[in-house]
C-alpha cells in the first residue's frame, strides 16, 4: 500500500537539493479561477513554431497570425511550459487560462501527447514560438513533425525536452547522465507535476496536465522566466475542476 500523502505532495512534487552552478528559484503554487468559456535536437529536429497554420480545432477562437505577434525585442524569455493535453479526446480545446498564457509568452514548449495535429497548427498560428516533441500517443503525422527529444539555448539555459524519463525512482540520476549538458530538461507522459534538481545541477520540470489531471486534485501547467542563465520565475498554475451541477 502507498503511504498517504497530502494533497500539496499530490499536486506538486517537492524539489531536491539545488545546485550552485546554476541557482533557481523555488516553483510557485498558483491558483487560477475557472475561466468561462537552440540549435538542434539529437536525436531528431527541434520545432520553432513558424509552419503554415491549418485548420482551427476551435474556429470561433480568435487566432493571431505570426506577422501580427513578433518576439518582444530586448525582452527577457518568459516561458508556458505544458504537457498531455490529449486534444480532442480529453478535452475539446485547452483551457481559457492557458490560451491567455499562450499570448502572453515568448516561447510555448509542450512535452508530448498532444493526440491531434490541429493543437499544434492553433498553436503555431498563435503563439511567438512553439517547441515541441512527440509522446507515445501522437500519431505518424505528428512524429513526422516533431522530435523525440528537442533541444534549445533561451535566455542562456540549455533547455532539452522529452516525453518520458521512466519510473519515478532513480529519475535524477538517469537523466543526469542522459543530459549531461542541459541545465533544464522538462518531460511529461505521469500527467503529475514534478519540480527536481539532480546532484549535478539539473532541474527536472513536468507541468503536469492542463486537460486530463487525472488522480490529482487541480489542471496544471507552468511558466517561468530564463534569463542570464538562470531558471527563475516557475510558478505551477492550477485550474479546478468544473463542478457539474
Amino acid at each position: 500500500m502507498k503511504p498517504a500523502v497530502s494533497a500539496t505532495e499530490r499536486a506538486f512534487h517537492r524539489r531536491g537539493s539545488g545546485s550552485s552552478v546554476r541557482p533557481a528559484l523555488p516553483c510557485v503554487a498558483v491558483s487560477v479561477t475557472p475561466a468561462p468559456f537552440g540549435s538542434g535536437a539529437e536525436p531528431g529536429r527541434w520545432f520553432g513554431g513558424r509552419r503554415t497554420p491549418g485548420t482551427l480545432s476551435n474556429p470561433r477562437r480568435p487566432t493571431r497570425r505570426a506577422e501580427s505577434h513578433p518576439p518582444r525585442r530586448g525582452a527577457v524569455p518568459t516561458l508556458l511550459i505544458i504537457s498531455d493535453t490529449h486534444l480532442p479526446v480529453r478535452a475539446k480545446d485547452l483551457p481559457a487560462p492557458v490560451w491567455a498564457a499562450v499570448d502572453e509568452v515568448d516561447v510555448v514548449l509542450h512535452a508530448g501527447d498532444w493526440v491531434a495535429e490541429a493543437l499544434l497548427d492553433d498553436l503555431a498560428a498563435r503563439a511567438r514560438r512553439v517547441i515541441g516533441v512527440f509522446g507515445n500517443n501522437d500519431g505518424p503525422g505528428l512524429r513526422a513533425r516533431l522530435p523525440e527529444v528537442a533541444r534549445v539555448e533561451l535566455g542562456g539555459v540549455r533547455f532539452a525536452m522529452v516525453h518520458e524519463t521512466g519510473q519515478k525512482a532513480g529519475r535524477e540520476r538517469r537523466c543526469a547522465t542522459a543530459y549531461p549538458d542541459t541545465d533544464v530538461l522538462v518531460f511529461g507522459h505521469s500527467h503529475i507535476p514534478w519540480d527536481s534538481t539532480a546532484p549535478n545541477g539539473l532541474r527536472l520540470l513536468n507541468p503536469g496536465s492542463p486537460t486530463d489531471r487525472r488522480r490529482m486534485p487541480t489542471f496544471t501547467w507552468m511558466t517561468a522566466t530564463a534569463a542570464g542563465g538562470a531558471l527563475t520565475e516557475v510558478h505551477l498554475h492550477h485550474l479546478e475542476p468544473r463542478k457539474v451541477v
